[in-house]
C-alpha cells in the first residue's frame, strides 16, 4: 500500500515499478491532493490499482474535534469521488491513528479501515533505499500488508525517490519468494 499522494513525481515513478514487476496496490490518497491531480488517481485506477482514502487532509485525528474529523472524511470522499466517479472502499488515517471518532465516522460511512503490518519507514530524512527495502522484507509473509509512500508532501524531501528504489528490489524480492500481491476485498 502506498499513502500520501498523489504527488507528481512518486505516484508515476511507483506506477512505473508495479507494472514492471506485474504487481498491484492499494494507494491511500489525500483529497487535497487528489483535487489538484485528478489525473493521476484516474491513472492509478486505470492501471487496475485500487484508490483508497487517507483523509482530506493529513491531521492526526486525536489532534481535531470530532466535527473537524467527520468534515474531512466527507470532504475526502466527496475529492475522490470527483475524480474517479465512485467511493472508495478502504481507509487509513493519518499516522495510523483513529480517534474514537473516526473510527465510527469510517464506518457510517461505509468504509472498511485498514492499517498495516510491515513498514519499510520510508518518510525518514537519513534512510536509504536498502534500508527500506530490508525492513519491509524482514520477516515479511503471505497477508503483510506493506506500508511505504508514493508522495513526499508530509516526510522528508524527496523521500518518494528512495521509496521508489527500495520498491524494485521489495517487488524482486518478493516474486523470487513467491509471496504475491493481493488486493484487499
Amino acid at each position: 500500500t502506498f499513502d500520501d499522494g498523489p504527488h507528481p513525481e512518486g505516484t508515476p515513478a511507483v506506477l512505473e515499478v508495479l507494472a514492471r514487476a506485474g504487481a498491484s496496490a492499494t494507494f491511500f490518497v489525500i483529497g487535497e491532493q487528489v483535487q489538484r491531480r485528478p489525473e493521476l488517481v484516474a491513472e492509478i485506477a486505470a492501471a487496475g490499482h485500487e484508490v483508497a482514502l487517507h483523509g482530506f487532509r493529513h491531521r492526526l485525528q486525536l489532534r481535531v474535534s470530532a466535527t473537524e474529523v467527520r468534515e474531512d472524511l466527507a470532504r475526502g470522499l466527496a475529492a475522490v469521488e470527483d475524480a474517479l466517479g465512485r467511493r472508495p472502499v478502504w481507509h487509513r488515517p493519518p499516522y495510523g491513528i483513529y480517534s474514537p471518532t473516526g473510527l465510527r465516522a469510517v464506518h457510517s460511512a461505509g468504509l472498511s479501515p485498514l492499517l498495516w503490518s510491515r513498514w519499510g519507514k520510508d518518510w525518514r530524512r537519513l534512510t536509504t533505499p536498502d534500508r527500506i527495502a530490508a525492513r519491509v522484507l524482514r520477516g515479511v509473509l503471505p497477508g503483510d500488508v506493506i506500508l511505504l509512500h508514493d508522495a513526499d508532501f508530509y516526510s522528508a524531501h524527496d523521500s518518494h525517490r528512495r521509496t521508489a528504489a527500495a520498491l524494485i528490489q521489495i517487488t524482486s524480492e518478493l516474486k523470487r519468494r513467491r509471496i504475491g500481491t493481493v488486493l484487499p476485498v
